[in-house]
């Protein structure tokens, strides 16, 4: 009987989970590595986790140093799912990030999420791996 009662909570908790973390995160720091060596590609993602149940429906916009934004990229994420988007596949219309180039995200969500940032670099033998969570507005 302890067994069902804790089933049923369980089953409680899932269908009743609250959505967790901000609606508006910024990365100032993004750089896709221009060139890979050996097997790994360097490559950089926005990493998103959405706790609740609703689809967390993503805004998208790249800054650069030296040029107009490219806004309106749409992204989602399942709720209850976490997705890993490789920004050097983010476009809008046929502007794509330029490999080799700074530039920041923004993200906008319709839902709470928690994002993080990573980027491995195999530029080098001694490739690198860098994982930060990015800074939320509210």
């Amino acid at each position: 009987m302890a067994r069902e009662h804790t089933e049923a909570g369980r089953l409680a908790k899932h269908e009743t989970a609250a959505a967790t973390g901000h609606t508006y995160w910024v990365i100032p720091d993004g750089y896709i590595p221009p060139d890979s060596r050996g097997s790994l590609e360097s490559h950089e993602s926005i990493c998103v986790l959405n706790t609740g149940q609703e689809e967390a429906a993503l805004d998208i916009t790249i800054f650069f140093e030296d040029r107009e934004p490219i806004e309106n990229i749409e992204a989602s994420v399942p709720g209850r799912r976490t997705k890993h988007i490789r920004t050097a596949s983010l476009h809008s219309g046929d502007q794509s990030i330029p490999s080799g180039v700074p530039y920041a995200i923004t993200v906008s969500s319709n839902v709470p999420v928690i994002i993080q940032y990573s980027r491995l670099d195999t530029t080098q033998p001694e490739l690198a791996l860098m994982s930060v969570m990015a800074f939320p507005l509210t």
